[in-house]
C-alpha cells in the first residue's frame, strides 16, 4: 500500500485516513486515479483536475455508518463506491457491535479492491451478473437458524459470506489457534475467497484448464470428499515440501486460492515496504550476507515473478530478525518451497493475463 498526500496541504496520509491532521479537510480515496483527496463542506473536491468538463465525485452512501472513505467518482446510479457496490448483504445495523465488526471489514475489503484496482482486474457486480458476478455478504451468527448452524466463511458462484466475528480479534484469535493456522486475518480471508472467484473467471471460464492441472493438479477430483479428510485426518505428511500452508493442501481448488492471496501479500508488503523507503533490491544475491536494501520497483506492475521474489525474500529475513530482536515469533512464518514458487510464477502470469487494459 502506497503512502499518500492530501490535496489541499500535501501532508502526508494513509488509505485509512478520513480527515487530514494538518489543514482539517476531510479526506476520501478516488479509485479511479488511485489518490487521496481533500472535500470541501458541500463534498466536492479540491482537485486541480476537478474543472474537467463532466467530472463529478461524491461520497460513498456508505461513508457515514459503513466508514466507507472512498469516493464515487464514476457517475454509478448505485450510490455507492466501486468496493461497497458489491454488497448483496450487509448486517443488521441497530446492533452497535455490528456496526463497529462491518466497519472494520469493510476497511479490509477496501484494501482488497485496492490491489483489484492495481491489478486491473475485472471486477463484475451481482447487479451486472446475478449468477456470477463478484458480491458480499456479511452475516452474523444469530441471523442463522440454529439447525443451520454458525455462519461459515466461504465462496460459491462469486458470492463471497463471511461471518462478521472475524471481526473481533479475540474470536478470530481463536479460530486460529483450533484450527493450527500460522496467521488469520480479515484481509487474508478476503484475499482467499476472491482467488476461488477469479479462479471461476480467469481459469474456468476461459477453459485454462490444462495449465492449472499442469500446476495445482486435478481439480475435479470430490472437493467435498477432501475437505472432510483434511478436517478428520490433517494434512499430510511433509506438506511444507510443496504447498503455502497446511489448508493449500487439501484440494486443488484451496491450493490456487491459498496461493493467489499469498501473491498478493507478497505484492502489496513490497509495495508498502518501498512507501516506506524499506527498499530491496530484486537483482541481490538473497543470501543474509549479500542482503541489500537499495532498490525499488513498481511489484504491482513487475514484469517478473522471480524479481518479486528476490526481493521479498531479504525483505523476510529482515522483518522476521526484527522480531525476533523484539522477542516475538517471526511475522512471516512460511517457507517458500519450489513448487510453491512455481505456483506463485502461474499466479502471477495469470494475474497479468487477466488485466482490463
Amino acid at each position: 500500500m502506497r503512502l499518500f498526500s492530501c490535496s489541499n496541504c500535501s501532508n502526508v496520509v494513509h488509505f485509512e485516513n478520513n480527515g487530514c491532521v494538518t489543514c482539517g479537510s476531510r479526506l476520501a480515496f478516488r479509485p479511479s486515479a488511485l489518490d487521496m483527496v481533500a472535500l470541501r463542506p458541500d463534498g466536492s473536491a479540491i482537485l486541480a483536475d476537478s474543472a474537467e468538463p463532466g467530472w463529478a465525485a461524491h461520497p460513498c452512501a456508505n461513508a457515514d455508518i459503513g466508514g466507507c472513505n472512498w469516493l464515487v467518482d464514476d457517475n454509478d446510479v448505485s450510490g455507492f463506491c466501486v468496493a461497497c457496490r458489491h454488497n448483496v448483504t450487509i448486517p443488521d445495523i441497530s446492533i452497535p457491535q455490528n456496526i463497529a465488526n462491518w466497519q472494520k471489514i469493510e476497511l479490509a475489503k477496501r484494501n482488497l479492491f485496492y490491489s483489484l484496482l492495481r491489478f486491473d482486474l475485472p471486477m463484475t457486480t451481482r447487479a451486472e451478473n446475478p449468477a456470477q458476478g463478484l458480491g458480499f455478504k456479511f452475516l452474523a451468527d444469530e441471523v442463522v437458524a440454529t439447525e443451520e448452524g454458525p455462519v461459515l466463511t466461504g465462496h460459491e458462484d462469486g458470492l463471497i459470506t463471511l461471518n462478521i466475528a472475524e471481526a473481533s480479534d479475540v474470536e478470530r484469535e481463536a479460530r486460529r489457534v483450533a484450527l493450527g493456522e500460522p496467521f488469520r486475518t480479515l484481509l487474508g480471508h478476503f484475499r482467499h475467497e476472491v482467488g476461488h472467484y477469479y479462479w471461476n473467471v480467469l481459469v474456468r471460464d476461459r477453459g485454462e484448464y490444462d495449465a492449472f492441472r499442469a500446476v495445482f493438479g486435478d481439480e475435479r477430483v470430490d472437493y467435498g470428499e477432501s475437505l472432510k479428510r483434511h478436517y478428520a485426518e490433517g494434512p499430510m505428511i511433509g506438506w511444507e515440501l510443496s504447498y503455502i500452508t497446511a489448508y493449500a493442501a487439501s484440494h486443488p481448488w484451496e491450493d490456487f486460492a491459498e496461493t493467489f492471496a499469498h501473491y498478493f501479500h507478497i505484492v502489496d508488503a513490497l509495495d508498502t515496504a518501498d512507501a516506506f523507503g524499506l527498499r530491496t533490491n530484486p537483482e541481490a544475491d538473497t543470501d543474509v550476507s549479500g542482503l541489500t536494501l537499495s532498490k525499488t520497483f513498481d511489484s504491482y506492475r513487475s514484469g517478473s515473478s522471480e524479481a518479486l521474489i528476490r526481493a521479498w525474500v531479504p525483505l523476510t529475513l529482515a522483518i522476521n530478525s526484527i522480531n525476533r530482536s523484539m522477542g516475538q515469533h517471526d511475522l512471516y512464518p512460511f517457507i517458500l518451497s519450489e513448487p510453491v514458487f512455481e505456483k506463485l510464477k502461474y499466479i502471477h502470469q495469470l494475474i497479468r493475463s487477466g488485466r482490463m487494459s
